[in-house]
């Protein structure tokens, strides 16, 4: 359950991401595990498609010249790196609001100049070219300074963990050894690398009907739920009991099927966070209800999603979500937004380790 005190940093973060265990073998018929991982100033998400993002930072106590760089390497064999970069306009004293309009970054590895590039319209982001993304790796992988300017304005970023981070995604997508590696190149062949996997597909029953309709139960009805929700498991995860107490907002119901009911309820409460409880029943008594999570905050269109702030900023975040398959719901989403190092507002990024294709049908 989302409970966060205030986090920063890569060991902050390590406690906001979920880590998942490395997938095993390389069959490409088996699904890929997600896998994040952080060390010092970078963190890497690789997702069920076995696509990696990993995100470098500043030094952490650089608030005012904050810069985030993600790189994306989609899996199979051959596939180029991406890379992006964002200036950090969070602080209040950011040093991007001295930039002048269509700036113009330097790049600079060890003082030597790498050429420049144009941040986009919105004054603080940039696709890295080409050329400067092969420089860039290479530093990433020994210990050179990396620095954009414009004119006396410095943003330097963190080589601090690159390798470790490097390492793992060569790892995850099954490149070590072979000529494409980051950071383990040898002469194994390119067939080792493992293929993309398409995400999931997952179709959601869904009708307007539904979305706006609630069931009310009667007094005694919701009664017997609360009792049968007190009494499972969960009730540890769940503050319901006190919850309730002091909310005057009764249970939430909502129809799935003509057979089964969502129901909400509020379960906890932290300094800038809430979490709900989410229950699929029966439409009678015995409601038998099935847990889908202890830690969401809203419903949408048989979607249960669940943000969570990594700290009061609001500069880092995670967010879930459940989707109803007409049965049961499945876990179909699971990213955050990066660590908490005052980029931006929101996150600078989407990290996700679980990534599914959700289509709405109507009945």
């Amino acid at each position: 359950m989302y409970r966060f005190a205030p986090l920063s940093g890569a060991l902050g973060w390590r406690l906001l991401a979920a880590a998942c265990l490395l997938m095993a073998g390389h069959a490409a018929a088996a699904p890929a595990a997600g896998l994040s991982f952080s060390h010092q100033d970078w963190e890497i998400a690789c997702d069920n498609t076995r696509t990696c993002r990993a995100a470098g930072y500043h030094p952490d106590d650089r608030e005012a010249h904050a810069i985030s760089v993600l790189l994306t390497r989609k899996a199979g064999a051959q596939q180029p790196v991406r890379a992006q970069l964002q200036l950090g306009d969070a602080a209040e004293e950011a040093a991007v609001a001295q930039l002048p309009p269509h700036a113009k970054l330097q790049l600079r590895i060890d003082g030597k100049p790498q050429g420049t590039l144009a941040l986009g319209k919105d004054g603080v982001s940039a696709e890295i070219p080409a050329p400067q993304v092969m420089a860039l790796l290479n530093a990433l992988k020994g210990n050179g300074r990396i620095v954009w300017s414009s004119g006396e304005l410095q943003w330097e970023l963190s080589g601090k963990g690159a390798a470790a981070v490097l390492l793992k995604m060569d790892e995850f997508q099954g490149r070590l050894g072979t000529p494409g590696a980051l950071m383990r190149k040898g002469g194994a062949s390119e067939a080792q690398v493992l293929p993309a996997l398409a995400a999931p597909v997952l179709n959601v029953p869904f009708t307007a009907q539904q979305q706006a309709a609630t069931v009310n139960l009667s007094a005694a009805q919701q009664a017997t739920l609360v009792g049968e929700l007190l009494k499972l498991e969960w009730k540890e995860e769940c503050d319901m009991e006190a919850q309730l107490g002091s909310s005057s907002r009764p249970l939430r119901i909502v129809r799935l099927s003509e057979s089964k009911l969502l129901v909400s309820a509020p379960c906890w409460m932290a300094a800038y966070n809430f979490g709900e409880g989410y229950w699929v029943i029966d439409t009678k008594p015995p409601f038998n209800p099935v847990l889908v999570t202890t830690s969401g905050n809203e419903y949408m269109g048989g979607i249960v999603g669940a943000s969570h702030r990594g700290r009061g900023l609001g500069d880092c975040w995670s967010h879930e979500e459940w989707a109803w398959d007409g049965q049961q719901f499945h876990a179909t989403l699971k990213r955050t937004t990066g660590m908490c190092r005052m980029v931006a507002l929101g996150g600078p990024w989407e990290l996700p380790t679980l990534v599914t294709e959700v289509r709405h049908r109507a009945k």
